[in-house]
């Protein structure tokens, strides 16, 4: 029976995962799930590659399962999959890599003490990426597991392209632009070569859209630069979260408002972007159906805020030569590819309307000086591809 790898993904309320394995055509999705609700009410299920349903359970109101037992139940789940049952390593995804960790790791004690440290870097992200590590180390010692960073893929930018303008004794303690969405960009420079070999090895903007959103500049398929910074709050306005804001609201924020540093992560990180905005929803999907003067004032901004930062990454660039939306919005929402091109006609991007209509790939005339391409990104293939490698 193949080896087979686990990939998990933890947040604050949800843990996805997908189980992989390998055959003469290579590493295959042989299951998918989710838990959500961890700690409210607690609800999982599972399929398979067909999407059939392969196990589902709700728990009774109030009961939370927590990480850890979401972990216990998804291992009991396992072992009874044939699929699963030569389980050979479990990779994960990490949000925050920091300066040390600029590739895929193995996870050891001194891994695990290491990305703790870089809690204050990612505070709503990392302490959950990290609690299904410790867990598995604990009930599943044998089992190789393995850290895949969202920050890793930038590493290779320029030393000007990390930096901010502050202090040398403040850059010094890791103060610097890391990038993130870096497993998403990872995955598109692999497979953009399938699609478009000049575009791959030349100039090339991919827009990762979805409720988290940012774009990353890409020279012969390295990342150059991006606009996501120090968090994940920086750059593209998204679902919640603000994007790039002057420090000096901040401080008004906290100066005149009187709120402390906890309301405004909260404000910043969840109750900004598309909801904040609009006062009706993050999804974009809610926002496009809705005839409020506020979603349109939601949408107009996002897409305004799109064509400045893609200015920022062309001029980084030099240039593009192609232009790839990939997630959520990215690969489904019609008019905001449609509008983002068209205010993008002053960089030689084109549009093939019916083209963009049916989802591409390919969104832009033969021909084109910029071709535009819709292509599905896959992280948690990614991360296969890395433990693969690793084990």
């Amino acid at each position: 029976m193949p080896l087979a790898i686990l990939v998990l993904n933890a947040g604050s309320s949800s843990l996805k995962f997908s189980v992989y394995s390998e055959d003469s055509r290579g590493l295959h999705r042989a299951l998918r799930g989710e838990f959500e609700g961890l700690y409210t009410t607690s609800k999982f299920a599972a399929y398979r590659a067909s999407g059939a349903l392969a196990d589902e359970r709700a728990w009774k109101d109030g009961v939370s399962l927590g990480h850890d037992g979401a972990i216990a139940h998804l291992l009991d789940f396992l072992r009874d999959e044939p699929t699963a049952r030569e389980l050979a390593a479990v990779g994960h995804r990490v949000v925050h890599g920091g300066m040390d960790f600029s590739s895929p790791v193995r996870v050891d004690a001194g891994v695990l003490a290491a990305l703790g440290r870089l809690v204050p870097l990612a505070p709503l992200h990392q302490p959950h990426n990290l609690a299904p590590m410790r867990i598995l180390a604990e009930r599943a010692p044998a089992l190789a597991l393995l850290a895949c960073f969202d920050t890793a893929f930038h590493r290779s930018q320029p030393h000007v392209a990390q930096s901010f303008a502050l202090p040398a004794a403040v850059s010094a303690r890791g103060v610097r632009r890391y990038g993130f969405h870096g497993l998403s960009y990872e995955y598109i420079a692999t497979v953009l070569p399938e699609y478009e070999p000049a575009a791959a090895a030349g100039r090339v903007v991919v827009a990762h859209l979805g409720n988290g959103a940012s774009l990353c500049a890409l020279r012969s398929g390295r990342s150059v630069a991006t606009t996501m910074g120090f968090t994940p709050l920086d750059g593209l306005m998204m679902g919640t979260r603000c994007g790039t804001l002057d420090p000096g609201v901040v401080m008004y924020l906290h100066d005149e408002l009187a709120l402390d540093t906890s309301a405004i992560q909260t404000m910043l990180y969840r109750e900004s972007g598309l909801l904040g905005v609009s006062g009706i929803s993050s999804d974009m999907r809610t926002l496009l159906a809705s005839d409020s003067p506020r979603a349109k004032e939601a949408i107009d901004l996002f897409v305004y805020r799109f064509g400045r930062e893609l200015g920022s990454l062309a001029a980084a660039l030099g240039g593009i030569d192609a232009l790839v939306f990939t997630a959520g919005i990215g690969e489904h929402a019609v008019p905001i590819r449609e509008r983002v091109c068209r205010d993008a006609a002053w960089l030689g991007v084109e549009l093939d309307t019916a083209a963009n209509d049916r989802g591409g790939p390919c969104i832009s005339p033969d021909g084109a000086r910029v071709s535009a391409w819709v292509i599905p990104t896959d992280e948690e293939l990614m991360i296969a591809r890395h433990v693969r490698a690793l084990i």
